[in-house]
């Protein structure tokens, strides 16, 4: 007779705890940025609602504001860093292929030997940390989860890029997670499009840098396309998160999307029909286009400005390069 295998442990649901955050020292004004780009302050905030944006010093690794975003955020959620039995940062800015940022972080805050991983899903890559955290603690696979988003885009970014350039900023955002009675994350919705793989991403491959075939790779993008994508096909996405989460856009407290650029934002919310009752994430105006990081770090600042939000529904939505998407609806720490 074979033998039965012993079942693992499982939790109810799961809930974000805590959150912490990390941005770059330095805040660069548009002014900055406008002369290799033949641009102008007035251009990029209408086109964009950035004003300025943080970068990190050239001695900063978005490991080490990854680092900084997770102490926070399990401080913040009152537990032993032992208790953390996963790690996951979701980047596409680690300068190293390997070891995993997540490996490095997860022992800076203390939590070997917990699994660790890095996912690359760009702009969405928070948004599925959190469903695969949910999944896992439901699963019994850990009790505790740390999740980040962490980016220094600086790293990557051409100055002379009209693009994309002026819209990024360096940051990371964490969230704890934790087992719940009671449900604190949805069903998520996610997905990608790889046929739109040309349309946001690196320029060249590190092999061609190596060969001399290329300059250092950076980050380019068709805007227009992209905006029409984030617009009409992401806000199905989050209309159909909405459906599975069994809520309506008037039961939210708030709304954090990927701060893609201010323009993005304002269209979204007035395809969603949110009520004026809506908090709306904005960390894009003074912090950027973070990618990963931008979701947590919004939600974290909303958090700050509005602590009375806590314990309402939020809509968390990522969309990137890839292309890449995910969705899905927390109860806020």
């Amino acid at each position: 007779m074979t033998p039965v295998l012993t079942e693992a442990p499982t939790h109810a649901h799961s809930r974000i705890l805590a959150m912490g955050a990390a941005r770059g020292e330095n805040p660069v004004p548009n002014d900055a940025l406008v002369g290799p780009i033949d641009s102008s302050d007035e251009w990029i905030r209408q086109r964009t609602g950035i004003v300025t944006r943080t970068r990190a010093d050239k001695t900063t690794s978005a490991t080490d504001l990854a680092i900084a975003a997770a102490k926070e955020a399990v401080e913040k959620a009152g537990i032993d860093p032992s208790q953390i039995g996963l790690v996951i940062c979701a980047t596409i800015s680690n300068v190293q292929q390997t070891p995993s940022m997540s490996a490095v972080v997860a022992d800076a805050i203390g939590a070997t030997p917990a699994a660790a991983y890095d996912t690359n899903a760009a702009c969405a890559g928070y948004c599925y940390g959190i469903a695969q955290a949910d999944a896992l603690i439901r699963t019994g696979a850990t009790t505790y989860a740390v999740v980040v988003g962490a980016e220094k885009l600086s790293d990557i970014v051409d100055p002379t890029d009209r693009s994309i350039s002026f819209l990024l900023g360096d940051g990371a955002g964490a969230a704890v997670l934790g087992p719940s009675e009671t449900p604190g994350v949805s069903a998520s919705q996610w997905g990608s499009d790889g046929s739109k793989a040309a349309l946001v991403g690196m320029n060249a491959t590190l092999t061609e840098f190596r060969d001399g075939e290329a300059e250092w790779p950076t980050l380019r993008q068709e805007g227009p396309s992209v905006f029409r994508w984030a617009v009409w096909d992401m806000v199905k996405v989050a209309k159909k998160a909405l459906d599975d989460a069994g809520v309506r856009a008037e039961d939210l407290a708030a709304f954090v999307p990927h701060q893609a650029n201010g323009r993005i934002i304002d269209e979204f919310a007035k395809q969603l029909g949110l009520p004026e009752s809506v908090a709306i994430g904005r960390d894009v105006e003074t912090t950027g286009n973070t990618s990963a990081a931008s979701i947590p770090l919004a939600t974290h600042r909303l958090l700050q400005e509005r602590p009375e939000l806590s314990g309402g529904l939020s809509l968390q939505i990522g969309f990137g390069a890839g292309l890449v998407y995910a969705a899905q609806v927390v109860v806020l720490p």
